[in-house]
């Protein structure tokens, strides 16, 4: 019944895991929604290619089929990959091209606006 000397669940491993593993998830989807525009485009060409040609197989479910098909094949492959990267100890504090995760911003330089030239002398 004494809870203050028990371990605080912000500290426990099991929390660190959980953290990491759906921060990793979140990055994995943005990336895929971001960047792998075209990679959605593709899966879902070839998905309704695929529902066309089952729609003579399976005439009333065979856009369920082939649209569960590529969202859980996505939905699992993103777990995965985070899973991996979780339990190999890659904590995405420690990749550098996460720094718009960590809300640190890296300015690469300053703007040079066009018309400074000409008006920044004038006053």
């Amino acid at each position: 019944m004494n809870f203050s000397s028990t371990r605080s669940w912000d500290t426990s491993s099991l929390s660190i895991f959980l953290k990491s593993f759906l921060i990793w998830s979140f990055t994995l989807l943005v990336c895929l929604l971001v960047v792998g525009f075209p990679l959605i485009v593709l899966m879902m060409t070839i998905g309704s290619l695929m529902a066309i040609v089952l729609q003579s197989i399976l005439p009333v479910s065979a856009v369920l089929v082939v649209g569960g098909t590529i969202i859980g094949g996505t939905v699992m492959s993103i777990l995965l990959a985070a899973a991996m990267l979780t339990f190999k100890g890659v904590h995405p504090q420690e990749v550098s091209w996460l720094s718009w995760l960590h809300g640190h911003e890296q300015v690469e330089s300053a703007s040079v606006y066009a018309s400074c030239p000409l008006t920044c002398e004038l006053s």
